[in-house]
């Protein structure tokens, strides 16, 4: 065993204990040089203000335009505000707008007094830590102005700033925070969205967030490895060499594994925002004793453990029999291997680890069955009129599907891989409606769904007498994504979609629901009605023609991969 996962595995058990709250190789040892203090630094140049003779509709429009930067407290959106309006509180709230908006006269407008209305749709929010709320709805404002030496300004501004969505992705950084799965010992990625400006306090803020927890999207979940009395005993600072000093107090007694994992959620974390080396602090002395010096690559391993393997296949089922895919190869069908063949299925898909194969056959009725590809496959107990394509948790220790889409079925393992019901509160998934597709995230702390027709996400947290419940559901762009079929994850923060719709047929959405990017769909016949996607993989999909792969060697277009309605892919997981 390696001294990274030693290290780890020395405090898995204490873990539990812990509150949730708050790249080269370097050298192990360096100088101890003086400490230069992350102060803001020089932000990029602010957007115009308003120009003398501005009205109060472009007023107000480029007010909102002008909060997208956050440089010196809203610098750029305070030109618009009246002296006595300066209080405005920017810190409120923050809402993000969809990039189309009006601003209209709620009634007449005075000599030197008016108010503007402001019509748009609201996105979500993006909360004091970062992390994005999604809430579409649409929104109506109305904002004072009045003349101020012969021009309009803003006298009576919003609670809070409204942010278009580009201008959200313009100023602000995504950064994936790490948190721990508190049964597995492994990160969790939990994203946030930072201000860009002021850069070089980036780092900073990070650490400030790690302290706070996981977000409401992961809460009872993921938990953190930094104990919630954890505070700053210094200001995050850098030293001349560029290596970021992190002094904490407070920490309490914690094994050499806590310390390892409370090293790997700030290292990871830090790495986000272009941090490479990190000397982390116990009240002034190394955290690690022998590793005062930490990288990413430090912590490979624990941050790798959940990529899939390269030499796994994907299985695609062509007219009821499996056959292997390697990047876009189609193997000869297994139809001559025991207890697959005379078989006629309807999906297949291999474990994470490929000890094991989980199909849908669908003679009789549907049915779920599992057991090692290329042995016999056995019956599961799980059985009728429809079954979802069954999803595997990373280890392959539980198999999930979905039984007429009203019932999600969740087995776990023995010791002899035989299959047997495992407790499982899925209501806030199965009360949005009928579920055509489901699939556990490739860390195992998300699942994501296809609920009448949108897409949902819900954090899974799993205790340690064998139960689990999935929580903190949230729909995803329910405008914008209807009639959809099929989901899939793309990474551990990004979801790939496939519908029914000519309009977004083929789309990937970051997790947290801020970021929707259609793909391209020339030459695929919509509706479609599969999709199969992981990381480092050809996306695919099938539509009314056959089973379709988009990679990075298939020239931004997609390539028929086997003719034929009704071909289903699966990667492994």
């Amino acid at each position: 065993m390696n001294r990274p996962l030693a290290r780890l595995l020395a405090g898995l058990l204490a873990l539990g204990v812990l509150g949730a709250g708050g790249c080269a190789s370097v050298p192990s040892e360096s100088q101890v040089t003086p400490l230069k203090k992350i102060s803001e630094g020089q932000g990029p140049a602010l957007p115009p203000g308003p120009g003398d003779e501005t009205n109060p509709l472009d007023l107000v429009r480029g007010f909102v335009n002008a909060s997208g930067s956050s440089e010196n407290r809203h610098a750029a959106a305070r030109r618009f505000l009246t002296a006595d309006a300066q209080n405005w509180d920017d810190n409120a709230s923050l809402t993000v707008l969809a990039e189309q908006f009006d601003t209209v006269y709620a009634h007449p407008p005075g000599e030197n007094r008016a108010v503007v209305r402001l019509r748009g749709q609201q996105l979500g929010r993006i909360t004091a830590n970062g992390s994005f709320a999604p809430a579409e709805a649409p929104v109506e404002l109305d904002v004072a102005v009045s003349r101020e030496d012969g021009q309009w300004r803003i006298d009576g501004p919003p609670s809070g700033t409204v942010v278009r969505l580009g201008d959200v992705r313009s100023n602000y950084k995504k950064v994936r925070l790490y948190f721990v799965d508190p049964i597995r010992h492994s990160p969790v990625a939990d994203l946030r969205h930072l201000a860009l400006s002021p850069a070089r306090s980036l780092p900073a803020r990070v650490v400030e967030q790690l302290l706070g927890g996981p977000s409401d999207a992961l809460s009872g979940a993921a938990v953190s490895a930094i104990p919630r009395a954890v505070r700053l005993r210094s200001n995050v600072a850098t030293s001349p060499d560029g290596t970021l000093i992190v002094d904490l107090t407070e920490l309490g007694n914690l094994d050499e594994g806590q310390r390892w994992l409370l090293a790997a959620q700030i290292v990871l974390s830090v790495a986000e925002v272009n941090v490479s080396r990190v000397r982390l602090l116990d009240d002034g002395a190394p955290l690690l004793a022998k590793e005062p010096v930490l990288s990413r690559e430090t912590f490979a391993d624990l941050e790798n453990a959940d990529d899939p393997r390269p030499d796994i296949p994907g299985l695609v089922v062509v007219a009821g029999k499996a056959r292997p895919l390697m990047g876009t190869e189609l193997g000869a069908p297994l139809g001559a291997a025991p207890g697959v063949a005379g078989l006629d299925l309807a999906g297949a898909i291999m474990s994470p680890d490929g000890q094991q194969v989980a199909v849908v056959n669908r003679q009789g009725g549907r049915s779920l069955l599992v057991g090692k590809l290329g042995g016999p496959l056995g019956g599961t107990g799980v059985q009728g009129v429809a079954l979802s394509r069954p999803s595997w948790s990373p280890t392959g220790g539980e198999l999930w599907c979905v039984r007429n889409t009203d019932t999600v079925v969740r087995l776990t393992f023995d010791g002899a891989k035989h299959p047997m019901r495992a407790p499982l509160d899925a209501s806030s998934l199965t009360a949005l409606g009928p579920i055509t597709d489901l699939r556990l995230s490739r860390d195992g702390l998300r699942v994501a769904a296809i609920a009448s027709g949108r897409l949902v996400v819900g954090a899974l947290a799993r205790s340690t007498d064998g139960g689990a419940v999935v929580r903190n559901v949230r729909m995803l762009h329910a405008g914008q994504l209807t009639n959809l079929i099929t989901v899939d994850w793309r990474a551990a923060d990004q979801l790939a979609v496939a519908g029914r719709a000519a309009q977004n047929a083929v789309a990937m959405v970051s997790v947290d629901g801020l970021d929707l990017s259609p793909v391209p769909t020339n030459n695929l016949t919509p509706p479609l009605t599969s999709i199969a996607s992981s990381p480092g993989r050809p996306l695919l999909v099938t539509d009314q023609n056959g089973l379709w792969s988009f990679g990075a060697d298939d020239l931004g277009t997609w390539r028929q991969l086997s003719p034929g309605a009704g071909v289903i892919a699966g990667y492994p997981g």
